[in-house]
């Protein structure tokens, strides 16, 4: 494990506009959840007694994100190995709200932490990658769900509506988050930075040196702190199974051969890297945030205030939630024709 790190010495006592933040890079253990929480519990509580005030965990880091996994899936093609490779994969996700996330509560409560975690959601039958905040009150405080799953992703998780695309006043700032490849829409940043973000979560599952620009552009287009929180994966790490691709990296398939290289980092408002980017190794990455930056980096540029140009430009955001089926009882439909 590796600790990458830009901070002073914690003493117990920290500035009240110095927040430290820890992300953790780590993979998750495929098909057992209860083990995944465990070692979830390990890097909270390691970071807590860092000093840490924010944890970051990757995308889908509870349930797992299923790099390589095919789930039996062509036009036309109907697999029962790929529905049963489905069965477990819905087995190891979790219900929101539910008793993982209980844990989850109680975990940030226990270690005074803000703690944002990666998940795959179940609602009913339906899978969602989603996004879970906590305070360290032991709160749940909400989700985020992801607008728009990418490629094959579209085939086995539902897609968020704007209901869960929350941003919390806390007393450490600002925090919001988009999952991966939102962080390319530049329609949902911008609510994002309209909800007035500065503790930008990214948790992904893009490892590639390309994602680290985008990073390090939404840190200056929004004058937040970016906070990208990417799994460490091993071949090892996951279930042998004959159909899975890995083809991101090479072709290796030793059991050490790297799936996801991780690249987590933490990025400054004035688009300065300030710990990370990890490739090498599972481990925390932790650094101090002066909130005192996101002025500093809004003097010049304000995306959604003195440079925006409402007048030319502007942005509806439809946060009512959609569902599929509405009921309406007779009773109320009764009292309605009463009152007109």
């Amino acid at each position: 494990m590796s600790t990458f790190e830009n901070t002073t010495p914690f003493n117990g006592v920290a500035s009240s506009t110095i927040v430290r933040a820890t992300i953790v890079q780590a993979s998750t253990v495929y098909n057992d959840t209860p083990a995944t929480l465990a070692k979830a519990k390990k890097y909270i509580v390691e970071a807590a007694n860092n000093g840490s005030k924010l944890v970051v965990f990757p995308e889908a880091f509870i349930g797992g994100y299923p790099r390589g996994f095919r789930f039996g899936l062509a036009v036309g093609v109907f697999n029962e190995e790929g529905r049963d490779e489905f069965r477990k994969y819905h087995a190891s996700a979790i219900h929101v709200p539910g008793p993982e996330v209980e844990k989850l509560a109680e975990l940030a409560g226990k270690n005074n932490v803000y703690l944002v975690m990666g998940a795959i959601e179940k609602d009913g039958y339906t899978l969602y990658c989603t996004a879970l905040f906590f305070s360290p009150q032991g709160q749940f405080l909400g989700k985020h769900r992801k607008l728009m799953p990418t490629t094959l992703e579209r085939c086995i998780w539902g897609q968020g509506d704007g209901s869960t695309i929350p941003v919390y006043d806390t007393p450490i700032g600002k925090l919001g988050a988009a999952i991966c490849w939102e962080n390319r829409m530049p329609l949902y940043r911008t609510a994002l930075y309209a909800k007035g973000i500065e503790l930008y979560c990214a948790p992904t599952a893009d490892g590639s040196k390309e994602w680290q620009s985008s990073m390090l552009h939404i840190a200056i287009e929004g004058g937040c702190f970016v906070l990208s929180a990417c799994q460490f994966c091993q071949r090892k790490d996951f279930p042998d199974h004959p159909d899975y691709l890995f083809t991101d990296l090479d072709d290796n398939k030793e059991h050490d051969a790297i799936v996801s290289q991780g690249g987590s980092v933490i990025i400054s408002p004035m688009g300065q890297v300030l710990a990370g980017p990890n490739f090498e190794s599972e481990g925390l990455i932790t650094a101090d945030l002066d909130l005192g930056e996101v002025a500093r980096a809004k003097l010049y540029f304000d995306v959604v205030g003195h440079y925006s140009k409402p007048d030319v430009l502007s942005l509806t955001v439809n946060e009512h939630p959609k569902k599929p089926v509405t009921f309406v009882s007779k009773v109320e439909k009764a009292e309605d024709e009463s009152n007109k």
